[in-house]
């Protein structure tokens, strides 16, 4: 099948990629000519961990392409999937523009009877308005231009593995569009998965609406966590506890809070659809509320340990990605958290494994980036464990504790290390909703 992917970003480069290994032939096309260049070298832009081997290998294999939407001069291929971004605009709404645009460029080209895919996260009712106002116009009816919502479920870190083995796969089109129905299908021949097929805008929703209650569930046990730290429980067993009834969903983790291209902005989004069309939902921007706050948990820590006094304690941050296995500092937490410790005045070195490049921009100069995490925690009174890298977790801490200096105050931000072991070390250890001490666990007897 030739497939056209419009938008090299996360989400596109994982379809292109993977569509090509599956066998497809893969345009893709993005207006940014230098990673066009970089892509047709086999480098990659980012880092998705299995992304880089596909793309050389599809390359070599000649089933992947790369051009500038000004240098195609090909049909269409059957398909042509949108994967532009959709980002968040001042009053929190979408800004589908680059959607707009991507459409504009499909009805210029001889696109020869090709079903537009929309994989970019779109508000629900998006869809109906794309064929309502920008598809039908009269020269273009003939030609038969048809549309489908297919939403993408892809966890940054582990993408290409979603994409191969997903949970589930949506598809969204007009009743009795069966033909584009099975034209999706059979883009992703050979994937195990349940399919949901429904109307359009129930597709966009399920997308948004999943996003947003795994915001919810995040923002519920921190909220938990908080009340574990006042009444003296362990967020631990608590989560244990619930894990255990299948009602809850399964185990969920306290910590300072999500970040990356997707809750933050899918959550703002789906609110701002609600406000726009009339609805209530308190919930949502409760959800935003807690998460905003969470972020700065490790600061309210250090200044009740320091009794206020930052300035010039010196702060080590072990993680700036927003979560392990990506270089991706959308919306990351240490961002919010280091700049205000350096508001405070505190001395702040940090790690990542992988994203010290992409979060240097947003970070204040003073801020000592470094090249191994003893480096960051060197000279240290305090570390902060911000994203939970297998680096950190599975550190020689005893090593650590060595190079900092008293009080070795570590706040663990995820909550992935072994609090009591870290007492023996003699650090003074703080975990999210831990109540000072840590790891406790439920058990089942």
């Amino acid at each position: 099948m030739n497939i056209t992917v419009i938008g090299l970003g996360y989400v596109g480069m994982v379809a292109a990629a993977c569509l090509a290994a599956a066998g497809h032939r893969i345009l893709g096309v993005d207006i940014d000519s230098e990673r066009i260049t970089q892509l047709r070298s086999g480098a990659m832009p980012f880092y998705e961990p299995g992304l880089h081997e596909l793309v050389v290998s599809a390359l070599y294999e000649e089933r992947l392409r790369f051009k500038h939407p000004d240098s195609v001069t090909e049909p269409l291929g059957e398909i042509t999937l949108i994967a532009t971004g959709t980002p968040q605009t001042a009053n929190g709404a979408a800004d589908l523009s680059q959607v707009r645009s991507a459409l504009n460029w499909i009805r210029s080209q001889d696109h020869d009877d090709t079903l537009v895919v929309m994989k970019s996260t779109v508000p629900p009712g998006t869809g109906q308005r794309v064929i309502e106002q920008e598809m039908r116009h009269a020269e273009r009816v003939a030609a038969g231009l048809r549309y489908v919502s297919n939403p993408e479920f892809l966890r940054e870190g582990q993408a290409v593995r979603d994409w191969q083995q997903p949970d589930r796969i949506v598809i969204g089109a007009n009743p009795g569009d069966s033909r584009s129905v099975a034209l999706v299908k059979a883009m992703h021949a050979g994937i195990e998965a349940p399919y949901i097929v429904t109307d359009i805008t129930s597709a966009e929703m399920i997308k948004y609406a999943s996003n947003a209650f795994l915001a919810t569930r995040i923002s519920f046990i921190n909220e938990i966590a908080s009340l574990c730290e006042r009444v003296g429980a362990s967020i631990d067993a608590v989560s244990d506890g619930m894990a255990m009834d299948p009602r809850t969903g399964g185990r969920i983790y306290a910590g300072v809070g999500y970040g990356g291209s997707c809750f933050p902005k899918d959550v703002r989004a789906l609110d701002n659809v609600a406000l726009t069309s009339g609805a209530n939902v308190e919930l949502l921007r409760s959800v935003i509320n807690i998460n905003n706050r969470q972020r700065l948990l490790p600061v309210y820590a250090l200044r009740e340990r320091f009794g206020g006094g930052m300035e010039g304690l010196r702060v080590g941050v072990l993680g700036l990605a927003f979560k392990p296995n990506t270089d991706d500092v959308r919306e990351a937490p240490s961002l919010d958290m280091i700049n205000t410790l350096c508001d405070d005045g505190a001395i702040v070195s940090a790690y990542d494994p992988e994203a010290i490049d992409t979060a240097r921009p947003h970070l204040p100069s003073s801020v000592r980036l470094v090249d191994n995490l003893l480096e960051a925690a060197n000279q240290a009174q305090a570390v902060v464990l911000v994203t939970e890298w297998p680096e950190f977790v599975d550190a020689n801490w005893q090593d650590i504790a060595r190079c900092m200096n008293p009080p070795r105050f570590v706040f663990d931000g995820r909550n992935a290390l072994d609090g009591a072991k870290m007492q023996r070390l003699g650090f003074q250890y703080v975990g999210v909703g831990r109540n000072g001490n840590g790891p406790g666990t439920a058990q089942a007897v």
